[in-house]
C-alpha cells in the first residue's frame, strides 16, 4: 500500500516537472523580425516621372487635401499628422513621412517612399483621496475622491496595408501635373511652400 502511494507521488511529481519544463520552453511562434522580408517590391514606394522637389510638393498637397497638419518640409522630405476619435475614450493619430529620392542624372525621375505610423491613446483615470488635518489626530484621509483624466499611449504600429499607400500615391499623381519645379528648386521651411512654381507648358 505504501509502495503504491509512493509510486503515485512520483508520477505526480514527474507530471509537474514536465509541465514546468514545457512552460519554460514556450516561445513566441514568430519573432517580429521574421516578418521583414526586404523584398525588391514594396507597398511603401512609387516611381514618378518628375523632379524630387515636385514630387514632394505633390505629396504635401495630397496630405493637405486630406486634412493632415503639415510639419517639417524640405525639398526631398515632408511629414504630416492627422488625429482621429473613433471612440469617446480612444484617440488615434497617424503620422505620415514622405521622402523623395531623385533617380538618375536627368533629375526627372523620382522614387517616393512613404511611411505612416499609427499611435493609439486611451483615457486613463487616476483617483486620489483628500486628506485634512484634524488637530491632535494629525492628517485624516477622507473618502472624497477626485479623478484626473489623461491620454496614455497604448500602441504604436507602422501601417502595412498596401491599399492605404496605393490611394496616397495615386493622389500624388493627381497633383503632379499642376507642378513644374526645376530639380534645384528649394522649399521655404517656414511656410512649407516650394519655390519656383510655374504652370505646366
Amino acid at each position: 500500500m505504501l509502495q503504491a502511494r509512493f509510486c503515485t507521488l512520483l508520477s505526480v511529481v514527474a507530471l509537474l516537472v514536465g509541465a514546468f519544463s514545457g512552460c519554460a520552453d514556450e516561445r513566441p511562434a514568430h519573432s517580429v523580425y521574421e516578418q521583414e522580408r526586404f523584398a525588391t517590391t514594396s507597398p511603401y514606394s512609387r516611381d514618378y516621372t518628375a523632379a524630387a522637389a515636385a514630387t514632394c510638393e505633390a505629396a504635401r498637397r495630397a496630405l493637405l487635401s486630406q486634412g493632415y497638419i503639415i510639419g517639417e518640409v524640405k525639398p526631398d522630405f515632408v511629414d504630416g499628422r492627422k488625429s482621429f476619435q473613433p471612440e469617446n475614450d480612444i484617440h488615434v493619430e497617424i503620422e505620415f513621412h514622405v521622402v523623395c529620392a531623385a533617380d538618375g542624372k536627368g533629375g526627372n525621375q523620382t522614387t517616393a517612399f512613404a511611411n505612416a505610423l499609427q499611435d493609439r491613446f486611451a483615457l486613463k483615470k487616476t483617483n486620489s483621496s483628500a486628506s485634512v488635518g484634524v488637530g491632535a489626530f494629525g492628517a485624516v484621509s477622507l473618502p472624497f475622491i477626485s479623478s484626473d483624466d489623461s491620454m496614455v499611449k497604448i500602441a504604436s504600429e507602422t501601417i502595412h496595408a498596401a491599399e492605404f499607400y496605393d490611394r496616397f500615391f495615386e493622389l500624388i499623381q493627381h497633383f503632379l501635373p499642376a507642378i513644374s519645379i526645376p530639380p534645384s528648386a528649394g522649399v521655404d521651411n517656414k511656410s512649407g511652400a516650394v519655390s519656383a512654381l510655374s504652370p505646366p507648358h
